[in-house]
């Protein structure tokens, strides 16, 4: 009796150690992102699914990523940032926070302007600024939707426009950044400084200001389109997409291994992941233009060949964050 109680002992001491040294072993991957909740949730989930590795996730603004980033530079809590505009990155090269990687996935298809030359940043999707507008309001009040930077100066919208923090949003950012560019830098800040008696409220999240379109809280959003259509007519709001007449800017969203993160093997394993045509046609689900020509175009999605997009200068915008966030705070007094 008492030998079997020892043999019984055994294999469940075994079973424990066993199982125990697989959940040890079990491989976990950190990262912040900078997608839509809701979105991130569809490629984190079926990148478990493939490769069985675990990852743990917080979502925040660019400019919150970028944020925490540098506070945790002496000792990174997570090895991969993935979303949120090119120009993000570069300010956080400029900082000393990532770490290269070139996938050899993307290195038959990223242009030059899809990654950083030092692949300290990683392109998979391009998405141009576009304005959103509840057609219902333009409808009642007899106005054509807007369709030029000058249109959302006019008085029969003050107090009706979103759109989010240029310090907080990449989005955002990208919106003042491709102002700069378009007009020049003390025209932009001056456009700027109308524009904001039309502003109803700021937002932290860019595509914040495109589901209070929808809901009716306020007339005009300015958002990337892919976050316009998926969060507007494909969700069943009534939301209309235009581009600004002048041209507009675009970002290549990215992903980047942080510097000193502490799983960069399983970070390399997600770029690389994120670049096939299985990850790629998952953007479909959120109206994103993949840079994989594999991967096919879901229809409502906005290519590059389709917007008058200006000469936007990714680099310059990410080397003069600072100093243009500065001015805009300076100005605008947010």
């Amino acid at each position: 009796m008492k030998f079997s109680k020892i043999i019984i002992w055994a294999l469940l001491l075994t079973f424990v150690l066993v199982f125990s040294g697989q959940a040890l072993s079990a491989e976990v991957l950190r990262t912040y992102t900078a997608l839509d909740t809701n979105e991130a949730k569809i490629y984190i989930e079926a990148f478990e699914k493939d490769t069985g590795i675990k990852v743990e996730w917080v979502r925040m603004s660019a400019g919150e990523v970028l944020t925490r980033l540098r506070a945790e530079a002496k000792n990174p809590q997570v090895s991969l940032w993935f979303g949120g505009p090119s120009p993000e990155y570069i300010a956080a090269d400029n900082f000393g926070l990532l770490a290269p990687y070139e996938s050899p996935v993307g290195k038959s298809f990223l242009t030059p302007s899809q990654k950083d030359p030092d692949n300290m940043w990683t392109g998979f999707y391009f998405g141009g600024i576009a304005f959103a507008s509840n057609t219902e309001f333009f409808e009642e009040i007899g106005m054509e939707y807007p369709t030029s930077w000058a249109d959302l100066l006019k008085p029969e919208l003050k107090g009706k426009i979103a759109v989010a923090y240029p310090y907080t949003s990449g989005t955002s950012y990208t919106v003042l950044a491709t102002l700069v560019q378009l007009m020049g830098e003390d025209e932009a800040f001056d456009y700027w400084e109308k524009l904001n008696e039309n502003i109803h409220h700021y937002n932290k999240s860019g595509s914040a200001a495109v589901t209070q379109v929808g809901l009716g809280e306020v007339a005009v959003g300015i958002s990337f389109s892919h976050d316009v259509v998926k969060k507007g007519p494909a969700a069943g709001y009534p939301v209309a997409l235009t581009f600004p007449s002048e041209g507009t800017g675009y970002e290549i969203g990215a992903m980047a291994l942080i510097k000193g993160g502490k799983e960069p093997e399983l970070a390399k394993k997600f770029i690389d992941w994120m670049l096939s045509k299985r990850a790629q046609e998952l953007m479909k689900q959120w109206f994103r233009i993949p840079l994989n020509p594999e991967a096919e175009i879901v229809e409502g999605a906005v290519p590059a060949s389709e917007i008058n997009l200006i000469e936007f200068d990714a680099v310059w915008a990410g080397n003069n964050k600072g100093r243009l966030i500065e001015r805009w705070r300076d100005i605008i007094g947010q």
